[in-house]
């Protein structure tokens, strides 16, 4: 995958980051991508496991604010 190089809306200059999740303890995670429709857990929320799952990395245009996210690479489980 190619970064994007404008935004699609603007066409204003686009910025890497991500969109940052708060984990256990307000501890920040890097977003993720599950594949399907997880089922509720009565212990941790969701259920994920065996589902497939990548971080997610997300371009900002410095103009408008437009966001553009990208499933990137797997995450170990």
């Amino acid at each position: 995958m190619s970064a994007p190089s404008e935004c699609l809306r603007c066409k204003g200059s686009m910025s890497v980051g991500l969109v940052l999740d708060r984990g256990d303890y307000n501890i920040g995670i890097i977003q993720q991508w599950v594949e399907g429709m997880p089922e509720k857990s009565r212990w941790s929320g969701l259920k994920t496991k065996g589902l497939e799952s990548y971080k997610v990395l997300t371009y900002r245009c410095d103009h408008c604010g437009y966001l553009e996210s990208y499933a990137t690479e797997p995450v170990d489980q």
